[in-house]
């Protein structure tokens, strides 16, 4: 099949790949057709399995994607000194990355239970790199005597859980300014895990 005027493999791909995290995140991965793909980035529906095998695979990409994101630009934060500052530095983060990329983040909690099982135990184990992280805080923390925690993975089970809501609620323009509502957790937090 002829490729589509104007297309360039470049360009289309990225393309492919926007309009497939836009109509998985409006509709889920189940409702989405590869012909609704394809008509969002105006190419024909053969032409898609020229950038990608099938929608299994566009779906694991994107969440593949958004993991090795997320774990770049943690791992290039510059160090901060003791468990508290680590923590507090973690929460800020984790706020700003997240919600500069809500569809990412919805597709990358709710579209889980769609993908294969070889590929949800790849995005698990990248999953519990980034969890394994904020264990070894509170760890260090409760060590050190700074945290009191029971036991530190339902605690960053818990401390995760209560930094995705921010995705659920938060508007730019809205009563609080992302530094306040920023601040606002990053107490909630502190208290939580304080000794």
């Amino acid at each position: 099949m002829a490729r589509t005027q104007g297309s360039h493999s470049d360009i289309t791909g990225p393309r492919i790949r926007k309009a497939a995290l836009k109509l998985f995140a409006q509709h889920g991965y189940a409702a989405v057709s590869m012909r609704q793909i394809a008509g969002e980035v105006g190419v024909q529906a053969g032409a898609l399995y020229n950038y990608t095998p099938d929608k299994q695979s566009l779906l694991f990409g994107l969440m593949h994607a958004h993991m090795d994101e997320l774990l770049s630009a943690r791992a290039a934060l510059p160090p901060v000194d003791g468990p508290l500052e680590e923590l507090k530095q973690f929460v800020g983060f984790h706020i700003r990355f997240h919600l500069e990329r809500p569809d990412e983040v919805f597709i990358a909690y709710m579209e889980l239970r769609n993908l294969t099982p070889e590929n949800f135990a790849m995005i698990e184990a990248l999953r519990r790199t980034y969890e394994d992280d904020l264990e070894g805080i509170l760890r260090e923390g409760v060590a050190q005597g700074v945290f009191a925690v029971p036991d530190t993975k339902i605690a960053t089970l818990a401390v995760i859980a209560m930094l995705n809501g921010v995705n659920t609620w938060y508007r730019s323009g809205g009563r609080l300014s992302l530094d306040e509502v920023e601040t606002i957790y990053w107490d909630m937090v502190r208290k939580a895990v304080a000794r």
